[in-house]
């Protein structure tokens, strides 16, 4: 008997969200082999966890299917519009994971997302977040004694009672 219709969202909780993820990652690598097994087929799975972490199957090697794959998407007339839309999707790429791996980062430094991160992961943030409030403490004592000097300069009536 099998299960009903799952609804397409994103699962909320972080160890449900992994466990699912690693189970069906699992699966669907299996079922990536046993088509290239069964079918005699070429098959390249490329996938990313929201973490980066790359999980890859290449029945023939993945480079090879991909470099096979952009072989047969373009004529030989599109080979300069190839390299200009690779070089682009390239930089596209990068910049993404960049974005992503920031705002990972920056719920890290708000406290969030924190279950998945190991003892080494969770002590550099201290130290950075630790680094960054020495340096928040700094800029107010400067900002209060430059304001108590302009106070001075006035001529401000002392604040002290004799």
């Amino acid at each position: 008997m099998g299960r009903g219709r799952v609804e397409l969202k994103r699962i909320e909780n972080k160890i449900n969200r992994q466990v699912t993820f690693s189970k069906r990652r699992n699966g669907l690598l299996k079922k990536a082999y046993e088509l290239s097994v069964l079918c005699d087929a070429e098959v390249a799975l490329i996938i990313f966890s929201s973490r980066g972490k790359l999980y890859e199957f290449g029945s023939v090697g993945t480079t090879n299917t991909i470099e096979r794959y952009q072989r047969s998407s373009f004529t030989p007339q599109d080979e300069h519009v190839e390299c200009e839309t690779q070089s682009w999707y390239q930089e596209v790429s990068k910049l993404k994971a960049k974005y992503e791996s920031l705002q990972r980062t920056q719920r890290h430094l708000l406290g969030e997302d924190l279950g998945p991160l190991n003892i080494k992961e969770l002590q550099n943030i201290e130290k950075q977040l630790e680094g960054a409030l020495a340096q928040a403490r700094q800029r107010k004592t400067q900002i209060m004694i430059e304001q108590m000097e302009e106070l001075r300069r006035k001529g401000a009536p002392s604040w002290r009672h004799e």
